[in-house]
């Protein structure tokens, strides 16, 4: 999860320097695509990701032995839950890419094909790392996911010229990781975030006018349907002890969700500032009621994060 989160927030973040020092890489009085300040981006974008993936190739096989190529199946790790994160990133990044190549004044079918296949082609690396170090391995699920993110994005853009369901995400520190001894991170917020799948939930989130069009509904009310886990102190199964010490049994369970929610980018403003901020925020869950199914019974809480 912290090496999606590392991509994704350095590849969202070139996004904006490509704005603010690139601009839009086109002559607007002719309506050519300026090869030059494409390339220039592009030279920059290929440089800062390999070192990027170079430092996490190093960071996390440091102390890893390096072994011939071989497969890693944790496909029913962590209840799905990792799934999910590698097929948000990989929508976000295709997402980004796409928008870069239309600004760039692509057609729309080249923006699809290289721009939303961004996340694939960004994601796929760390996989071919971690199929030669001991401990890690070639995930075909980790690829699947992956691949999934960057499809939805574009069939979506191809039916629909825009995206009618949007993955979102939302995180709120959990009681496992203050009783885990540090294996689910070390008792901040930051380090949670990178460590502890339980507090992810992962939504589809659509707004019910696009389907039905009604004048009573507004345009930027949606519902969302999540996904999360709970109990989880392990991949697999949950450890007894770590690093020496004792850790409580939990049960793993999963969750699925019904909420309310905010699609900010169809509110309305004249104000270009507000219009960025609302575009950035418009794939995070905004905390509403919620409907909450597991165990066999059904929660209802006022507000969920």
């Amino acid at each position: 999860m912290s090496r999606l989160l590392i991509v994704l927030f350095l590849f969202m973040n070139l996004n904006s320097f490509s704005k603010n020092n690139f601009a839009i890489p086109y002559d607007t009085s002719s309506n050519k695509l300026n090869k030059k300040k494409l390339y220039k981006f592009l030279a920059i974008e290929g440089a800062v990701l390999s070192g990027t993936i170079s430092y996490l190739r190093f960071q996390w096989y440091n102390d890893k032995q390096r072994v011939p190529f071989h497969f890693y199946n944790d496909s029913k790790g962590w209840l799905q839950i990792d799934k999910f994160g590698h097929f948000y990133a990989s929508y976000l990044e295709s997402l980004v890419g796409y928008k870069i190549l239309k600004k760039s004044n692509f057609k729309e079918n080249k923006a699809l094909l290289f721009g939303g296949s961004q996340g694939f082609i960004l994601e796929a690396p760390i996989e071919f790392f971690d199929a030669y170090y001991d401990g890690w391995g070639f995930s075909v699920s980790d690829i699947i996911a992956n691949a999934l993110g960057s499809t939805f994005f574009i069939v979506q853009q191809k039916l629909f010229n825009e995206q009618w369901i949007k993955p979102k995400l939302t995180f709120s520190r959990s009681i496992y990781a203050r009783n885990a001894n540090g294996y689910l991170g070390k008792n901040n917020f930051i380090s949670e975030l990178i460590y502890d799948y339980n507090g992810y939930t992962y939504w589809f989130s659509f707004t019910p006018n696009k389907f039905i069009k009604s004048e009573f509904l507004p345009d930027w009310l949606a519902l969302s349907i999540g996904y999360g886990g709970d109990g989880m102190l392990g991949e697999f199964e949950n450890l007894i002890k770590y690093k020496g010490v004792m850790i409580p049994e939990y049960k793993r369970y999963r969750q699925f969700y019904l909420s309310l929610d905010v699609d900010f980018s169809k509110i309305h403003t004249n104000s270009k500032f507000l219009k960025k901020v609302f575009n950035s925020i418009s794939y995070i869950k905004f905390p509403f009621p919620t409907l909450e199914i597991s165990n066999n019974k059904i929660k209802a809480f006022w507000i969920h994060y």
